[in-house]
């Protein structure tokens, strides 16, 4: 049996993928990331769970130090976003970098020939060895949106236990079967670095936001109210506007280099289309243009689309029905079925 490496986080999906690998007879080694200096004990308490976990099915655990590339790469990036006016997504980033980047080369460091994580998404490979990315059989759970970035190389390294499991309760089940001190422990926050989820109070604890204050102005020109800083805000938003008008106002767009929040009825939030960057796929495009689904963020509903290739790694996407709430920084995932094509960064809406 093949080593495998289990990026093991102290939660209960890398928890079982671990035993799962274990009780299948492979040698396992468990390696726990150490991120970012935190901000309570929340860290320090992942690690020590992770090998608590590692002591109990006796198999080796490291701890990885990747504070100053997570820093850098992740979460500077992530205020720096924030700051342009833009709804970043750090998850995205950290997979590319850190979890596909820095982790699997630690993992080969250490001997191993795959990395096993506990994300719910599926690899299939062809007899010619091509791989292919794959949404979870657990649709609900499914996160293959956030590994659009992995390339052919990265997928003949990796693994996705869970990725066939039906449902979360299945594997908490066999995290009571294994006996695993973490099966009650509940899921974790939305972004790791971030207490309770309050990203606001963590964007103005950064202290590189700069002036907050600022109009609110409706796309006719007219000021209708102020904000406190446009970070606070996102696209399609409706609620907690503190603006008085005759119709419902949305976010339309944010302007954060004259620091406005521009607002406008439910009309001037969809979107025919929309320009990506940074945009990478799996395998190699079909042709300059073609058909695919794509989600525009990751609770969206996958939807028709044209996709045309642009010079570098840009490409303009058409929408078969406009869509609402396109929002630069977010994550762009093409999809033909259950299968990932790639995907990229959103920059701009296109038409309306």
């Amino acid at each position: 049996m093949s080593i495998i490496a289990v990026a093991m986080s102290g939660g209960v999906d890398s928890s079982v993928t671990a035993a799962l690998l274990k009780q299948q007879g492979h040698d396992v080694i468990g390696i726990t990331m150490s991120l970012f200096a935190p901000h309570d004990c929340s860290v320090g308490t992942a690690v020590h769970e992770a090998a608590v976990v590692a002591s109990q099915m006796e198999i080796p655990h490291h701890v990885a130090d990747f504070t100053p590339d997570f820093n850098e790469l992740v979460i500077d990036d992530f205020i720096k976003e924030y700051r342009a006016g833009h709804t970043p997504n750090p998850c995205v980033r950290c997979n590319r970098y850190i979890k596909f980047g820095l982790l699997l080369e630690k993992a080969r460091e250490l001997g191993a020939e795959l990395l096993a994580t506990g994300h719910y998404a599926r690899k299939t490979v062809d007899p010619d060895g091509t791989c292919h990315l794959r949404m979870a059989v657990n649709a609900r759970k499914d996160q293959s949106y956030f590994l659009y970035t992995l390339t052919q190389q990265q997928l003949r390294q990796v693994i996705f236990p869970l990725g066939t499991v039906e449902t979360k309760e299945d594997v908490r089940r066999m995290a009571r079967e294994f006996a695993l001190p973490v099966a009650e422990k509940g899921d974790s926050q939305e972004v790791c670095f971030i207490p309770h989820d309050d990203y606001v109070a963590f964007l103005e604890g950064s202290g590189e936001l700069g002036a907050a204050d600022g109009d609110i102005i409706h796309l006719n020109g007219q000021i209708v109210g102020r904000h406190h800083g446009t970070y606070r805000y996102t696209i399609g938003q409706r609620k907690g506007l503190g603006v008085a008008w005759s119709e419902p106002l949305y976010v339309a767009a944010i302007d954060a280099g004259r620091n406005v929040v521009l607002v406008g009825e439910q009309q001037h939030v969809y979107a025919a289309g929309l320009l990506a960057e940074e945009v990478s796929w799996i395998g190699t495009p079909e042709a300059e243009e073609f058909t695919a689904t794509c989600k525009i963020r990751y609770r969206h509903q996958p939807v028709n689309c044209q996709v045309r290739l642009l010079a570098g790694d840009n490409c303009e996407v058409s929408f078969d029905q406009p869509q609402k709430a396109i929002t630069p920084g977010q994550a762009l995932v093409f999809y033909r079925g259950d299968e990932v094509l790639g995907g990229g960064r959103i920059v701009s809406s296109r038409g309306s």
